[in-house]
């Protein structure tokens, strides 16, 4: 059982006790597996990460090519200006829903503790400005769409959505800046009801990830 400590690492002896993953591979080392994708230590000693079941006992390396294979071709772009927390969800979000690519705008550090280690198996490339990043997207052939809630954008549940395309996400707050909304080719918005003029950077860049998938992830 994992014993769960408090910031002066004794045992937090109010907190549940809870495990998480799998322990060591069931029969010992007669009984592991001959496949190079799985990780010895991990077979002998359990596998706590968070991943799904289907990659238990896996390399690291093993993971991220098979994700590899299986990539979607969108891939999303967040500006860096002012350190934004939330980039780290937002790369959380990127493995979940199998983006391409993340590209870091601006700031080369980020915050990585909200990507909860997901970095680890997406691939994360930087670019020192908007210009860069423009250069980069039209060498590569994809639309940029900025998601924003300006004038002129379009809801995101009936706007065009390319397959291939780069999403561009702003800043909590100041949204994005007037250099990346002049290099997307439309921008769109999430539709809301409430009284606020905006929701969480990270939350809306999942919702408009889980649309793209909606229309084009294979079931």
């Amino acid at each position: 059982m994992t014993e769960l400590r408090n910031d002066a690492g004794t045992a937090a002896a109010d907190e549940p006790q809870v495990t998480h993953g799998v322990g060591p591979w069931p029969g010992g080392a007669a009984a592991w597996p001959d496949d190079p994708r799985y990780d010895r230590e991990l077979l002998a000693e359990g596998d706590r990460r968070n991943v799904v079941d289907g990659y238990r006992y896996w390399t690291m390396d093993a993971i991220v090519a098979d994700l590899d294979a299986r990539r979607h071709p969108f891939h999303v772009a967040i500006e860096n200006w002012q350190h934004d927390l939330n980039i780290g969800s937002m790369v959380r979000s990127a493995n979940a829903f199998l983006a391409a690519e993340v590209h870091i705008i601006g700031r080369r550090r980020w915050n990585r503790r909200g990507a909860m280690v997901t970095d680890r198996y997406q691939h994360v490339r930087h670019h020192d400005d908007v210009a860069a990043f423009t250069a980069w997207a039209v060498d590569a052939g994809l639309p940029i769409v900025a998601v924003d809630n300006v004038a002129g954008s379009q809801p995101v549940d009936r706007a065009e959505l390319p397959e291939a395309c780069v999403l561009l996400f702003g800043q909590e707050g100041p949204g994005l800046s007037p250099e990346a909304l002049a290099a997307a080719s439309g921008a769109v918005q999430i539709t809301q009801y409430g009284s606020t003029r905006s929701i969480n950077a990270g939350a809306a860049a999942a919702v408009v990830m889980y649309e793209w998938c909606r229309r084009h992830a294979a079931g």
